[in-house]
Order: structure tokens, then C-alpha cells, then sequence
């Protein structure tokens, strides 16, 4: 007889981790999918959600029942609306119309008050960003609530370590690559350097979007790949974390994320398709023998009237 599981966070994490079989480098190398839609809300979200509230009510920032506040694109949200559920947290999240309606449905379907921002033609800026930061603010001030403010709050990186040790036996040690997109920098932050630890040479890319390149040094601008690219350098990120930085379009965001479902059966989510164009990049630079690892970050059935409209 399997496990029984004491409540749904108890089936976070330990997600599967994949080889690509169609959407292949041409040299021959290998790109492995760490299956992140296999956890409850299908997003990573779920692991640093998870980590925040626990953290918080560990030391007592966060009382029992407390109430908790943030701004987010959706997945965090409803990663924290998913763990605020089950703890008895009331929680209020500010977001945008910028983001996938799914995300906003599923955010109050498990209990989430909403604030919605207005964006500019549903795009992600900086200014949306800044905007949604602010109302969080306000609101923690407001009413005590306690903010997790995912762009500064380092307690998501034990999370993200733990994922490094999966990837890490996983693989049994044998990985060249780590290629991951940057929201709040937290992911690729937690997750490279504990790699490091396990083996210096293993090369770290972060991705960004071609249209908002700010990582880079290059200007802000508006883009739609979910969950990443917030228009500024976020306060997590630390430049010496990634050996190099790929930019990625949304429209070859979107391209990718079609390929996988229709080539792998993966559905997923557009920063997905980032990290596999930015994977199959780096591994035609590594060559024939390397591992390259990048993540599936949520599935795509968050985006079904985002891809819905592109099938028209």
C-alpha cells in the first residue's frame, strides 16, 4: 500500500525529470525536462509558496490565521492561495489583466481576494510591475497583513535548493547545463549555486525576454512570457549567478511551448518554451556528450484561452 498523504502539500516537490525525445539538439546532446506541472497547482510555484508560509509562521512573523498579501502575475498566486487554503490564511493578491485569465480564476476558486491592475494592452512592463508592488504595500500597511513580497524574500531559496539536490541525484551527478528563466531571480539563484556546490562546471543560463533584455543591460519593454521579465533587475538577481544570459522572444516563446505539445505531449506555459530555445542553444555549444537540464515550469492548461486565440 502506497503513502497516504496527511493533506495536499504533502505531494509538493520530488517532481519527475524527463528526456526529450523530438525536440532534440541537432549534435545529439541531451535536454532534460524537470516536470514541475506534476505538482498540485501544476506550477515551481508550489515549492516556494510553500517555503514563505512556513518560514514566516516558524518564526512568527505570520500568526495562525493571520492574513497574507502579494503581488503576483498568477502562478505564485495561485501557489499561495493553494498553501493559504489549506493553513487558514486569508489571502489578498494584487495582479493584472496582463496575466492569463486561468491563473485569475483559479487564484479565487481557492479563496483569493483579488486587486486587479490595469495593464497597457496586456502587456507586462515595468510600470505594471512597479504599480502591483505598490498596491501590495499599501495593503500589508493597511491592514497588517503579512506580505511575502516574493521579489525580496529569500526564505523561497531553501525551496529551490531542495529541487538542486532532486536534479542533482536525479541525473547521478552527470549534468554540463542548468537553463532557467528569471522572475524573481530566486529559481536560478537557489537552484545554480547549489549545483556549483556539487560541481563548479556546470554552466548556468539564465533567460531572459528579447523584448525586455534589462538583465542584460539593455532597456525595458513590454512582452508576454508569463511569470518572468519584470521590466527591471530584481533584487534576488546576482550577475555572477549565470555564466550567460540567452534572450528569447515571445514569439519563439509560444512557437516552443506549441512544439512540445505537439511533438513531446507536453503542454506548458511560454516561459517553458524559453528555457527549452535557450536549452537547445547551449547545447549545440557544449556538444555532443552534455546534459543540459531546464524546467518545465507549469503547465499549459494555465493558458488555454491565451493558446486558444493563436489556433484561430
Amino acid at each position: 500500500m502506497s503513502e497516504l498523504r496527511r493533506n495536499i502539500l504533502d505531494c509538493i516537490g520530488n517532481t519527475s525529470l524527463l528526456a526529450l525525445r523530438n525536440v532534440v539538439p541537432g549534435n545529439g546532446s541531451r535536454i532534460l525536462l524537470k516536470l514541475e506541472s506534476e505538482n498540485p497547482t501544476g506550477s515551481m510555484k508550489d515549492r516556494m509558496a510553500l517555503a514563505m508560509i512556513e518560514a514566516a509562521a516558524a518564526d512568527g512573523r505570520l500568526p495562525a490565521g493571520g492574513p497574507v498579501v502579494e503581488y503576483t502575475g498568477g502562478s505564485t498566486g495561485v501557489s499561495l492561495a493553494l498553501i493559504c487554503a489549506v493553513k487558514g490564511h486569508p489571502l489578498h493578491i494584487v495582479t493584472s489583466d496582463a496575466f492569463a485569465r486561468e491563473k485569475l480564476d483559479h487564484m479565487k476558486l481557492l479563496g483569493a481576494r483579488l486587486q486587479i491592475v490595469r495593464s497597457e494592452n496586456g502587456g507586462m512592463t515595468e510600470k505594471l510591475t512597479r504599480d502591483m508592488i505598490e498596491g501590495a504595500r499599501v495593503i500589508a500597511v493597511e491592514t497588517g497583513a503579512y506580505w511575502t513580497d516574493q521579489m525580496k524574500n529569500k526564505d523561497q531559496m531553501a525551496a529551490y535548493r531542495k529541487m538542486a539536490e532532486e536534479i542533482w541525484i536525479q541525473t547521478e551527478g552527470r549534468i554540463d547545463g542548468f537553463v532557467q528563466s528569471v522572475g524573481t531571480a530566486a529559481s536560478l539563484r537557489g537552484i545554480g549555486e547549489t549545483l556549483r556546490r556539487y560541481d563548479e562546471r556546470v554552466r548556468i543560463v539564465a533567460v531572459e525576454p528579447s523584448e525586455s533584455p534589462v538583465l542584460s543591460g539593455g532597456r525595458p519593454g513590454a512582452h508576454k512570457i508569463d511569470g518572468v521579465g519584470a521590466g527591471f533587475v530584481v533584487p534576488l538577481w546576482q550577475g555572477d549567478t549565470a555564466d550567460q544570459i540567452e534572450q528569447v522572444s515571445t514569439e519563439e516563446a509560444v512557437a516552443m511551448a506549441f512544439r512540445l505539445a505537439r511533438e513531446e505531449g507536453l503542454f506548458a506555459g511560454t516561459s517553458t518554451g524559453a528555457n527549452v530555445v535557450a536549452a537547445l542553444r547551449l547545447a549545440e555549444r557544449l556538444g555532443p556528450d552534455a546534459t543540459i537540464v531546464t524546467v518545465m515550469c507549469d503547465t499549459g492548461m494555465k493558458y488555454l484561452r491565451t493558446y486558444g486565440a493563436k489556433l484561430d
